[in-house]
């Protein structure tokens, strides 16, 4: 199937998890990472079992803190 990931189409297996996209990715500090699916904020705890479907579109944001 194919899915759009921070922009970028892709093919990947069917009923690939939040999580397996993840480690797929090679995400840096997935602890951290938030992820959105068709512009849907998606749970960390349901990462594991947030099967993607055909023509998802998932974007990781990564919130900063600091500034003054």
């Amino acid at each position: 199937m194919f899915i759009t990931v921070a922009g970028e189409k892709k093919e990947v297996k069917d009923g690939l998890t939040v999580t397996e996209l993840i480690a797929q990715e090679d995400v840096e500090t997935p602890q951290y990472v938030t992820v959105s699916v068709n512009d849907d904020f998606i749970d960390q705890k349901d990462f594991e079992n947030y099967a993607l479907k055909e023509g998802d579109s998932v974007e990781f944001l990564y919130f900063m803190g600091g500034g003054r």
